[in-house]
């Protein structure tokens, strides 16, 4: 066997051209493959992670009946057995008990409809870093009563930190809700919805502010490991009663699923159709190779070796330029997807209005997740296995006397 393999490596620099030609495909092939999954697995999860983060979690527990109307009357208390509940499950990192709701934001001439969100701000920034996506002005503390802002809401109300802002909506059973607050920072997020609509504010001065003490209209899940989302919902349901209602994110932001699916369809289809461009540019190379050899491959015979031999040799040479193309294109690949994962591409124009119109922001995220790097290695190995088909057929059918003469 290492014979055999040795001739291989020799046979396969005799014609350097030849070999860098095929290596070629195969680097191409492993490239293109890996950066077009990064791309497309960057972007779902992008739009996964911030539906979660910033908006229902993982898992999200309510009062029953909220979610159909999303009113600020379906609220509920937050009662020591649901904390017991939520911390005894070892697949929790974190929870944010919120109370939101919508009022209208007035300054001046200026009216928005805006999504008033309670929270607490220290598990907030914990989770989501608001205080690194402040633009202007300072973060929030929990005995603040100011607000923060989105960056397209400001823009709209033509308002800046110190400004005020008049919130007026209805508080819990038809009491009027009606304040002024000062602005203590402006932010700018990735869910451009977000920047449109969010007043955020301190869960105690949000519940003042609808007189709804000590009543959430949520409490949003975080999860060490999101592969473990079914079970961890169905533990969670299983400590509460039936006046609570427990849904994972896939239930709230069945629009975003439905988007993903559709696009992972494509990008299958994509995936697939480069992958038989590809692999009949390898195909190409590796049969022309083969043609090429003709007479090598009658000498070799006639001389001798055995068919099964000669079968081997030429299965060890394109498995070698195999293994060598995979290992160039992975060094080409990871650093730039890597630098990718770090630093995503702004869009604009079209595409980027597009992203925005599912809510998310406009980049051009990638991952350099390992299973990514395995899947395509794997499936570029078999291309290059399919490949090797037709000289391993010609070997075993040419006829050496006609090949002789070619």
């Amino acid at each position: 066997m290492y014979t055999l393999i040795k001739i291989a490596w020799r046979n396969i620099w005799r014609n350097k051209k030849r070999t860098i030609l095929t290596m070629l495909s195969i680097i191409l092939a492993i490239f293109l493959s890996l950066f077009t999954r990064s791309m497309q697995l960057g972007t779902f999860g992008s739009m996964i992670n911030n539906a979660v983060k910033l908006s229902t979690g993982y898992i999200q527990i309510h009062k029953k009946g909220y979610w159909e109307n999303k009113s600020i009357n379906e609220t509920f208390s937050q009662t020591s057995k649901i904390n017991r509940t939520i911390e005894a499950n070892n697949n929790v990192t974190i929870y944010l008990p919120r109370l939101e709701s919508f009022a209208l934001a007035s300054s001046g001439e200026q009216t928005k409809g805006t999504m008033v969100t309670g929270t607490i701000p220290y598990h907030e920034d914990k989770l989501n870093e608001y205080s690194d996506k402040i633009i202007r002005g300072k973060y929030l503390q929990s005995d603040d009563k100011a607000i923060l802002i989105g960056d397209e809401l400001a823009g709209f109300l033509k308002v800046d930190v110190g400004d005020t802002l008049v919130l007026l909506g209805q508080g819990h059973h038809g009491v009027t809700a009606a304040a002024q607050y000062p602005i203590k920072g402006i932010l700018h997020l990735p869910l451009p919805q977000l920047n449109k609509q969010l007043v955020m504010m301190p869960l105690k001065e949000c519940q003042y502010f609808f007189a709804a003490e000590n009543r959430l209209t949520s409490i949003s899940i975080m999860l060490d490991d999101p592969e473990l989302l079914d079970i961890t919902s169905n533990e969670i349901i299983s400590g509460l009663s039936n006046e609570y209602e427990v849904m994972t994110w896939q239930e709230m932001n069945k629009e975003l699923v439905q988007f993903i699916d559709t696009k992972l369809v494509g990008g299958i289809i994509m995936l697939s159709i480069l992958y038989i461009v590809i692999g009949f540019g390898v195909f190409g190379t590796v049969m022309m190779m083969t043609m090429e050899r003709r007479k090598e491959f009658a000498i070799m015979v006639s001389i001798g070796m055995r068919k099964y031999k000669l079968l081997s040799v030429v299965f060890w040479e394109t498995l070698l330029i195999g293994f060598v193309a995979i290992g160039i294109g992975l060094i080409i690949a990871y650093p730039l997807i890597l630098y990718l994962s770090q630093n995503p591409i702004p869009l604009t124009g079209e595409f980027a209005e597009s992203m925005k119109s599912v809510g998310s922001e406009p980049v051009m995220p990638f991952v350099s997740k390992p299973a990514i790097f395995i899947n395509q290695t794997i499936s570029v190995i078999l291309l290059a296995l399919i490949a090797v088909t037709y000289p391993l057929f010609f070997i075993l059918k040419f006829d050496v006397k006609k090949a002789m003469r070619s």
